[in-house]
């Protein structure tokens, strides 16, 4: 049976594959340690999971509900979004989706056309590429001239007049690097100036450390945040990754168009996950597991940062937020005799057990990724693992 083009031009998602081959492989008795994947390993808080099941047995979650979700859910995101960036948003301007990956592509479907061309800064999370292939138009990497984080320049030297969106992800997947507030207002104001839409990644908005203050692009003013649609998710924050609840906030005109393409698609996302969505963002105890899980995580930044330094051939700029590092590694490769990025990490994958993602998979080869959403111990033994497997194989 023949595929269709649309199917056959895009990649599978790498950071998936490693994942999935690390639990192969588990499953088969192998002590593998996977850092693969975006995975927290604190479990959903007990009172969000207890608002699931008060759902289910009180029969609210057993009807379809608006495509968009439920209204008393979209009145508590738009109130949680004004109340962080001083915005005016109401329920009519926010999209409930299954997961904040389905509210991306829905925005790409929406507000891209074939011939237009999206912008992404590199490095970059595995789907935006892919995601705005499937909708037509063109994926345009814009490579940092210095660092991990682009600048005005950058962008302006892959800037077209056929260019419509660009991708903002900050903190960012895979480098965990938080853009400054002068550093955003820069790239924003010029997006604004070229009447570019800004898609703006928020996803690990509440996980930035050591004092490090996030900025949205909701906080620069009416101007960006009229050329902007925002997604975001209770994924990372709320440790909910299973739930599958993210969400979009938007003009309304770009919120009705989206409601109007969800209806077609997904009809509504489980009424179930949107109940317990509610209580995470409404109930007090949210803001306190948030910020137990950040703390921890923050723990961790600061304790691997310089083990990962101190391997042979590796170094790592420690980023400000999410939870990965994006390690240099291509003098590490070559130390070790491998033929590239994938063939080293293959090989640490299948002689040490540990599972990470090449970096070409996020635009920018000679790197890898790795999550450090797993305990202390687990993270100092991979990077063990990964010490010994440079030292053993070093020419």
């Amino acid at each position: 049976m023949e595929l269709s083009e649309r199917i056959t031009n895009i990649q599978p998602s790498a950071t998936l594959a490693f994942s999935n081959r690390a639990k192969e492989m588990a499953a088969q008795g192998i002590d593998v340690l996977n850092l693969a994947v975006g995975q927290p390993d604190f479990k959903t808080p007990s009172y969000i999971g207890q608002a699931a099941i008060k759902a289910i047995e009180e029969h609210e979650a057993d009807s379809y509900t608006v495509a968009t979700g439920i209204l008393p859910l979209r009145k508590a995101i738009a109130n949680h979004i004004n109340e962080q960036h001083g915005t005016d948003f109401g329920a009519r301007d926010v999209v409930v989706t299954n997961g904040g990956k389905f509210a991306l592509y829905a925005v790409t479907q929406a507000l891209l056309n074939p011939g237009d061309e999206a912008l992404i800064p590199l490095p970059y999370w595995v789907s935006y590429g892919e995601q705005i292939k499937l909708a037509g138009a063109k994926p345009v990497l814009a490579h940092p001239s210095q660092g991990l984080k682009v600048t005005v320049e950058d962008l302006e030297a892959v800037y077209t007049p056929q260019t419509k969106l660009l991708v903002l992800n900050t903190p960012n997947n895979p480098s965990g690097e938080v853009f400054t507030k002068d550093e955003l207002t820069a790239i924003a104001n010029w997006a604004v100036d070229h009447d570019l839409v800004i898609l703006a990644d928020d996803m690990y908005g509440d996980l930035v450390y050591n004092g490090t203050e996030f900025t949205s692009v909701l906080d620069l003013g009416e101007d960006v945040v009229n050329h902007t649609v925002l997604v975001n998710g209770f994924s990372k924050s709320y440790a909910m990754t299973g739930w599958r609840v993210g969400y979009a906030v938007a003009p309304s005109n770009v919120a009705a168009a989206l409601g109007t393409y969800l209806g077609q698609v997904s009809g509504n996302m489980a009424a179930v996950s949107q109940y317990a969505a509610l209580t995470a963002l409404t109930d007090p105890r949210g803001k306190e597991e948030v910020e137990r899980m950040r703390q921890a995580y923050e723990e961790r930044l600061n304790t691997i940062t310089s083990l990962i330094n101190d391997l042979p051939g590796v170094s790592v700029t420690k980023g400000a937020g999410a939870f990965y590092l994006f390690p240099d590694v291509s003098e590490a490769v070559e130390l070790t005799g491998f033929q590239s990025t994938d063939k080293f990490v293959n090989g640490v994958l299948e002689e040490a057990y540990v599972s990470i993602v090449p970096g070409k998979a996020f635009g920018l080869d000679g790197h890898v990724r790795l999550s450090y959403a797993t305990d202390l111990a687990t993270l100092q033994e991979a990077i063990k693992r990964i010490g010994d497997f440079i030292k053993r194989h070093q020419k």
